[in-house]
């Protein structure tokens, strides 16, 4: 399983829709949204600021994650950003790989 960290934020009509429904309930839309590509949900934290919720998935792969944040987006109602996330074994392994680069200018 692949962990992203998606950041969204709630525009127009979105915002009341978060009023009239709450914020557990968005939690469990989520959580049903991340399990219908095969995911879970780690984490689900509101949040003061530009970003409004902040959320922590596992999904199978990048494919279902492009899914995933389309569906969102598709909506109109939420705009959301979306960070692949590695863990301290991922970095092990990268740092092993020496690749070719050339600075500009070098």
């Amino acid at each position: 399983m692949a962990k992203y960290l998606l950041q969204t934020s709630y525009v127009g009509e979105g915002v009341q829709g978060l009023l009239k429904e709450g914020g557990t309930s968005r939690r469990a839309v989520a959580e049903e949204a991340v399990k219908s590509v095969g995911g879970t949900l780690e984490a689900f934290y509101f949040a003061f600021g530009p970003t409004d919720v902040y959320l922590i998935v596992d999904v199978p792969d990048n494919v279902s994650m492009a899914a995933l944040a389309l569906a969102v987006s598709a909506s109109g109602l939420v705009k959301a950003t979306t960070t692949v996330l590695l863990t301290p074994e991922e970095i092990d392994q990268a740092v092993q790989k020496k690749p070719w680069y050339r600075p500009p200018g070098q």
